[in-house]
Order: C-alpha cells, then structure tokens, then sequence
C-alpha cells in the first residue's frame, strides 16, 4: 500500500496532465474530423454553398426526410426503390438552391406569410391541398366519413385527440412525425408559391403581338418544291477537322454551352447474373416440398404457401378462368384434378409449383348494389352495434315498402363514393381478393336478384352491408389457385466469381490506355456516362449510381483515371475510367459530344455544296437530282409544320418573305432533312381588321396562358441558374 501511496503522491499529477494532454488531442483530432472542423482547419462540413449560405449535412437530411414523407403519402405507401430515391435526392438539391435564392428575393421584397396566413394553410375552410388530401397509411384522414369531403373541424379535432392521449392514438409516434413534415413544408413554400405566382401574373400579350398573331392564323401560301436530301452527297466528300468542329461549336455557342460543370465516364458493366448452379438450386428447393404442398389441407394452405413462398402474401384465396390467367401454362394447368401440383416451371423471373385447390363455376363479373353503414372509419368509433344495425334495418324497411334502392343509399350509406352511382358497384373476378370476404363470397356465390345483409369487419372499417345481386356474366368453370414461387437469384458464389471478374479487370488495367485495350481483347460492352453534375444521384444507363459521381468529382480526380470496382444495388459491378472534365460554359470538343457535331457540321457542308450545285427553274432542278417536283397547298404562317415536309419553319419563312417574289426560285434552304428549293405559287395575306377581332382576343388569352406557365415553370432553373453554387460532393 506504501508503494502504492508514494506512487500517487509523486506521480498523480504528471498522470493527470498526461492523461488531459490525451484528451484534447483527441477533441481536437476528432473536431479536425467532425463538427468543429471550420474552427480547428479541417474540411468544411456543408453539403453545398449557396451564393455563400452553407447548407449543413443536417438540414440537407431533414429535407430528403420531407421529400420521403411526401412520396409515400402520394404514392399509396409504395416504399421508395433505388431509381426514385436517386431522383427524389438531385430534386431535394434543386429544391434548396432555389428556395435559398427565392428565400433572399422575398427578405428584399417584403413577401411573407403571415401568422393568420399560415392558420388558414393548416385549419382552414380552404387549407393547402397538400393538408386537405393528407394521408397516413393509406388513408386520407381529415375526411368527414358523412360527407367523404375535407373537414377542417377534423384537422385540428385529430391534433387534440393524439395530444391528449398519444398512447392510444399515436403510439409509435409516426403520426405526429409525418403531420409537422407536412406543416413545415406547406407553410414554407407559401412564400415560393406567392413568388412565382408573381411572375407569372406578370406575363401578358402587347394587344399589337395579338393582332400579329391573328393575322398570322389566317395567311396561307401554296409552293412548288424540290426536296435534295443530304444523302445525295456521300460523307466522304466533305472533309473536316478538329479545328473546323471546334469552330462550328464556338460560332454555335449557345448550341453546346453548360450551365454547371460537368463529368462523364466510359465503364463496363459486370452483371449479377444467376448461373446454370443457381437455377439448379432453385428447382430442388421446389421439387423438396412439392409432396408437402400436395398433402396441405385447406386450412391450412395461406400459412403454407406465404411461409414458403418468396412473393409477400401469396395466397389470397383468388379463383381463375381461361379469361383471367394469363400464364403460358394456364391451359394444363386449369384442366388438372383438384389437388394436383403443377411445376416446378420458370415465368416471370421466378420458378412456381401451382396447385389446384378447387374449382366451381362463377361469373367472370358481376353487378351489385348495396347500403353500407359504418360503425368504425380507421379505428375510430362512428355508431354502436345495435345502433347500426337500426340504421340499415331502416333503409331495408323503406326498400321493402316500395322506396327506390336509390333514395336509400343516398339518406343511408357511408359508403361515399358510391352514393352518385345509385350505390353500385361492378366487379371482375380479378378484384374479388380485393373484397371484403363476406362481400365477395356472396356477390360472387349468390344468385341475380339475391338481397342479403352481411357484416365486415377488417382494419378500414367496420359495419353492415345490404347487398343486392343486380347482374351475374360470363359464368364458367374456376379454379382456386394456390403459387409457391422461388425467385432465381444468384449465390454467393456466384456473385464473388463476378465480383472476381470485375476486380480483376481493375487490377490489371489501372491506365486509360490499358482500360480501352482491354475491352477490345475481351470484346467487351463500353458504355457511356456523359454530363453527369456534382449533384446528380444517378446516370443515364446506370441508375442510382451516387458513389460513382463521388468518385468522379475527388478532388485530384484527372482525366484518364481509373476507378475501383463498384457494386450498383444487386444488379452490377461497374468499373469507369474519367473521360472527360467539362467546366461551366462552352463544352469541349469530346468523344461524347463529336457524333453530334460532326452530324450538324457535315450537313452544313453538305447543303453548301448541293445549294451551288443546282439552280434554274423548279422543273430543271427536279430535272437534275432526279427529285420529282411536290406541292403544298397548306403553309401557315402560324406554323412551322408544313403537311408533307414536317417541322420546317426556315421553308414557311420563305413562303412569307414579302421580298421574295412569287414564281421566283429559292436559293437552298437547308432544313432538317435536307435542302429546299422552293416557289410561291400563291400567297394569301390580310391586314388586320375587325373581322379578326374575336380571334385576336382568342390568341391573346393563348399567349398570357402559355406565357405564364413557361415563366412559372422556367423561374426556378433560372434562379437556379443565377446561383453561385459550390457542392461538397464528399458530404452528400
């Protein structure tokens, strides 16, 4: 203990600041790394800079959060797959720049949305329809179940429920979560929506354009052409070089000019596909159990099918005809006894056994009407059993004593959405597993002109329902199916072989040289990636592909570098080479923009030579090219399509040229398939008078409706445009 003691009393308090000396090196490593790190030298935390407003990791996840919420309430609870998460992810990027931009425009102009502004949003009569169409698991909630309308009373009645007594009505919190997503988004884009509405109610028609433009509808010309297309002259004769390319895109600038920099890539593709193994396994594990599936009774069937089955909530009870069962194999299969297992047999990216668990004859579809009332809506409590039961025994009383089935549903039911057809429904036997059970037995199962009273009860609702068989078709022999489906997919194995594959391709060709020569030895499929942005989340041809822009955009990244390999989802191995490194403005002169300009250069040269090349009347130069001589009797001036030619609005400028004589002869005109050679046969053009005032009037409410919405939707790329954006592609 004295060792111990002596020990403390000299050492403890060298130990002490060894121990503090420790501690704040590794704060400060860890803030070189992390939140601190624009105070202590490390990088910048930001996701993007917006004209000098940082954007922080944390905002940036709060609004993809939003975006979520929002795609799952308008999309049925459909979760979200890669694809439409890469595209929700560059919508949530745009979104914030131009809410940063239109946020600064606002603070300048004094536009806000004021406290009672925001309250008439949320609660009231006429709240945002984002509020009025919210919904939670599927269904729409502030609806009055009487009316099947927006409640307002419900907005605010739902809040105080859950506040009150989050246990019962909110237990998991979701609720509440999603609800104040949606209030803080429709209340902040109240000041975006008031901004463009601005705009766009600031576009109109000059009165002067308007009357130009009536006079535009009612000119007309006729025309004598000769069509040399730039076919006629071979691609060899005409010569072009890098330089001449480069020049034809500098005088054309505005053809190939960028508004952010960009990056492309040439790749290969290594794809996850099942081998001849994996189908061999897939099979047996079929064939392993298919006696089990032979043997399984009834009762029992929709545990054994769903416990084995790879498709979610396979058995569904569901009875098919030659009509409804669209499978190769319907036709044996529908004629086997009950009982027997088909298969296994491939469709549809799965392998099946299906067996026949019975079969009867019921209508292809049928036509019902019926009286629903409700004693819960969503687990909420609407009417007790008994008082439900009185309400529907009275509609059938008025029934019954000679009242319309149609003034019944409309004084009783809570179905809404049938109560403007009479109460009635038709239904194909496709839909029947959709059904409420003891609805769909009977209407499917009873006879025309049978009325019965059945009770339901499920997670929507709960309640009675009076139904009446109107209409029975195309009764035939059905079959309840049962399917156990395998999908094939491949083993692990097999995707580390290809994985193999595609590593071992990096690793040997680690240059641009020895990339692109490599993919000729082995007869490889390059690929493209081109005009990828800092903020994309996908490329065309990849899909949702955000660690390959990441990698792009490193900040030694340099062209001609090859990456490592990249698993894509399930689907792909991927390894790319940098091929090209594009600033913001005119884009250089690459493998992926060449085709294209040599294609716009070439015809250019190509309509010089056949313009100098033919001349004289209309006839001598059909004469010439051996291109017979057409007519177009339908040019207006008010558009650029001419029937019979297409898109040509150079030729329509022509007919109309008031310089240009009738019966004269065009020089070339080149058009989109090749040059023109035209005469005016005739040229009809009125000034404007009050004849064409209606008309005037008609284009002019055209032009402000066109006007409004291209201003209202080309605001928010232009203030996109005008931002000085700088992304952080690392911290995305």
């Amino acid at each position: 203990m004295s060792v111990i003691q002596t020990i403390r009393n000299r050492y403890g308090k060298v130990a002490g600041a060894v121990i503090a000396i420790a501690l704040i090196g590794f704060i400060i490593s860890d803030a070189r790394n992390g939140t601190f790190g624009n105070f202590f030298g490390g990088h910048d935390s930001d996701v993007l800079k917006i004209d000098g407003t940082k954007i922080e990791p944390r905002e940036y996840q709060e609004r993809v959060k939003e975006y979520e919420t929002l795609y799952t309430m308008f999309n049925n609870n459909r979760p979200l797959d890669d694809a439409s998460r890469a595209q929700m992810n560059e919508q949530v990027v745009q979104m914030i720049v131009y809410e940063t931009m239109v946020e600064k425009q606002c603070d300048k102009l004094g536009i806000v949305t004021t406290e009672d502004e925001k309250k008439e949003l949320i609660y009231g009569v006429n709240a945002d329809p984002i509020v009025r169409r919210f919904t939670f698991n599927g269904q729409q909630v502030f609806v009055n179940p009487q009316t099947g309308q927006f409640d307002p009373g419900y907005v605010k009645g739902i809040e105080k429920e859950i506040n009150d007594d989050p246990q019962k009505y909110d237990p998991t919190g979701k609720f509440m979560e999603q609800w104040n997503i949606v209030k803080s988004y429709v209340v902040r884009m109240d000041k975006i929506n008031k901004f463009s509405t601005m705009f766009g109610g600031g576009a109109y028609t000059p009165i002067y354009i308007a009357k130009r433009l009536a006079e535009d509808q009612v000119a007309s010309a006729s025309i004598r052409y000769v069509k040399v297309p730039y076919t006629a002259v071979a691609d060899n004769e005409v010569k072009m070089t890098d330089a001449d390319l480069t020049a034809y895109m500098q005088k054309h600038a505005a053809l190939f000019e960028t508004d952010q920099p960009t990056r492309s890539i040439d790749y290969v593709s290594f794809d996850i596909n099942p081998a001849s193994a994996d189908t061999a396994r897939t099979v047996q594990a079929l064939q392993d159990i298919k006696s089990d599936f032979e043997a399984a009774k009834e009762k029992d069937m929709k545990a054994f099918v769903n416990n084995r089955s790879d498709e979610q909530n396979s058995y569904n009870g569901a009875f098919f005809n030659k009509r409804t069962f669209t499978s190769r194999f319907a036709d044996t299969i529908l004629d086997l006894p009950v009982g027997t297992v088909y298969g296994p047999y491939y469709e549809n990216g799965s392998y099946r056994l299906t067996k026949v668990i019975d079969r009867q004859t019921l209508p292809d579809s049928v036509k019902v009407r019926h009286i629903l009332v409700m004693t819960k809506s969503q687990g909420r409590d609407l009417l007790t059993d008994s008082a439900a039961k009185s309400r529907l025994d009275s509609a059938i009383a008025m029934i019954k004593a000679g009242g319309s089935f149609d003034s019944a549903v409309i004084m009783y039911t809570d179905d809404q959405g049938s109560k403007d057809k009479k109460g009635e429904y038709t239904f194909t036997l496709q839909n029947r597993p959709n059904l409420a059970k003891e609805f769909g037995d009977f209407a499917f199962e009873g006879k025309t002109g049978e009325t019965k009273t059945v009770h339901v009860s499920n997670d929507n609702y709960t309640g009675y329902h009076y139904i009446e068989i109107l209409e029975q078709k195309n009764s035939a022999p059905s079959e309840q199916l049962a399917f156990i489906s395998k999908s094939l997919n491949p083993s692990d194995s097999t995707v580390m072989a290809i994985y193999g594959k595609a590593n071992e391709f990096a690793g040997k060709n680690p240059t641009a040289p020895e990339f692109d020569a490599a993919i000729k030895r082995q007869n490889l499929n390059k690929r493209i990636g081109d005009n990828v942005k800092a903020n994309n989340f996908a490329i065309a041809g990849l899909g949702a592909a955000r660690e390959v822009v990441k990698w792009m955009y490193g900040s030694d990244r340099k062209i001609g570098d090859i990456s490592p390999v990249f698993q894509l989802g399930e689907q792909r191995y991927v390894v790319a080479k940098l091929s090209s490194i594009q600033s913001k403005g005119l884009e250089a002169l690459t493998a992926v923009n060449r085709p294209m300009v040599e294609q716009k250069l070439r015809n250019e040269l190509k309509a010089a030579l056949i313009s100098k090349k033919y001349s004289g009347s209309i006839d001598a130069i059909a004469g010439a090219s051996g291109i017979p001589a057409l007519q177009a009797d339908s040019v207006s001036l008010a558009n650029g399509y001419i029937p019979g030619l297409g898109y040509e609005p150079k030729v329509v400028g022509y007919a109309f040229d008031p310089t240009f004589q009738p019966n004269a002869v065009s020089p070339g005109i080149d058009g989109q398939g090749g040059v023109y050679f035209i005469s005016v046969l005739k040229r009809d053009v009125k000034p404007f008078d009050q004849s064409m005032m209606q008309l005037a009037a008609q284009e002019r409410q055209r032009q402000d409706y066109q006007m409004r919405n291209v201003v209202s939707q080309g605001l928010q790329q232009d203030m996109i445009n005008m931002a000085d954006v700088t992304y952080n592609v690392s911290n995305f």
